[in-house]
């Protein structure tokens, strides 16, 4: 069982390692020239500044933290009781193309718990925090979901992911409209449960997902207020899971649009 005196140290340390680790970030983006873009796949992107950012997280949290281990979504890794959960640049695809709509993701699971999340993007200057029963903060100050109860008036976000058919997206899609409320996609899975957390909109969605995209934004989330479905179930941490994050009155509405219990 781990203390809250080791839970709060790595709070306090991972914050300092994203923020560090965004830093590093920013300066890739400042220099398009230096990315080195090159695809895993259909839409999925990579850059040279996934991998340094990533390198540095593992060895920095080794040093730190050397009985936990750690899973990246560059270098891969084992789940244990307590893991870290990196994705180095969530938004790649936003990354590459000048779109500061990206993020450093890094959570940390206890006894497959979300229970530290920390995500820095650093091109808005914004950095998330949360650890499990102590609230969520954006730069410092208490954030809480929005609280709408009305699907006629929710701002929902639609995630994507070639690896699930394009018509069920579609199909999502076409339910929630006809329910009423508005649709967007905006191209960062953890920062569209972030914006969930901070009410920038009222709910994210997305039909699959991995667990280095979520782990740090379902403690943010959670921890503002909102509803997580249960991504941890089963294989999510390492073969991933649908998502859905809203703000609790919309769960059961949401949860109908798109499928996800």
């Amino acid at each position: 069982m781990m203390t809250p005196a080791e839970l709060l140290l790595r709070r306090y340390a991972a914050q300092g390692l994203v923020a560090e680790a965004g830093r590093i970030a920013l300066d890739f983006f400042g220099r398009k020239e230096s990315l080195g873009v090159t695809m895993k796949g259909a839409q999925d992107w990579l850059t040279v500044a996934d991998g340094t950012v990533e390198d540095f997280l593992r060895a920095r949290l080794a040093e730190l933290f050397p009985g936990d281990t750690v899973i990246g979504e560059e270098g891969g890794g084992e789940a244990s009781d307590a893991v870290w959960i990196i994705d180095p640049i969530d938004g790649t695809a936003n990354f590459a193309h000048g779109d500061r709509n990206w993020c450093i993701s890094v959570g940390f699971l206890v006894n497959r718990e979300p229970t530290i999340g920390i995500v820095a993007a650093p091109a808005l200057d914004e950095l998330y925090v949360a650890q499990r029963g102590q609230g969520a903060t954006l730069n410092g100050q208490k954030i809480a979901v929005s609280g709408i109860d009305d699907i006629r008036r929710a701002y929902v976000e639609l995630g994507w992911s070639a690896r699930m058919p394009a018509q069920l997206y579609l199909d999502v899609t076409s339910r929630g409209y006809a329910a009423g409320c508005s649709i967007k996609r905006s191209g960062s899975g953890t920062l569209g449960l972030c914006h969930v957390a901070n009410a920038r909109t009222d709910g994210y969605a997305e039909l699959h997902i991995n667990a280095w995209d979520v782990a740090a934004g379902m403690v943010i989330a959670s921890e503002a207020g909102g509803w997580v479905s249960d991504f941890f179930a089963g294989d999510g941490i390492s073969k991933g899971n649908p998502i859905l994050c809203c703000t609790p009155a919309l769960a059961s509405q949401l949860s109908d649009i798109t499928g996800i219990a």
